[in-house]
């Protein structure tokens, strides 16, 4: 009668973890080359900027009153002269900055009458507030 050993028939049911310790070992001494190269800084030489303040752009101010005339800083214009008086004003400093302003019981045609003018003497900026 020979006795047989049932165990040895049937296969092992566990983890061998030999090559996951051999993967991390290898990824630790990986990592610990790497480490110091990484951590090392480059010597980068950056253009310094200079700090030059904006000019500030002149301002005009142009004011349509109820009645339909034309006030150009303070002053009262007509509307012929309106856009020369512009142009010049421009030439004087191409970067020019226009505030036109209406009273609240104005004609909106001599509003949109001030714009055109603005714009025919090459006027870009030009402000509108409330």
């Amino acid at each position: 009668m020979a006795f047989a050993n049932r165990d040895a028939a049937l296969p092992v049911a566990a983890i061998n973890i030999t090559p996951l310790v051999d993967v991390l070992l290898v990824l630790l001494v990986i990592f610990m080359v790497t480490a110091p190269v990484l951590a090392r800084s480059i010597d980068v030489r950056l253009p310094q900027s200079v700090d030059k303040a904006p000019k500030p752009a002149l301002q005009l101010q142009l004011r349509v009153d109820a009645a339909g005339g034309y006030w150009l800083d303070n002053a009262a214009i007509e509307r012929s002269a309106l856009v020369a008086a512009l142009r010049a004003a421009t030439e004087r400093d191409p970067g020019l900055q226009l505030v036109l302003r209406s009273d609240d019981d104005g004609d909106y045609q001599g509003f949109v009458s001030a714009l055109s003018a603005a714009r025919e003497a090459g006027i870009q900026g030009i402000a509108t507030p409330r």
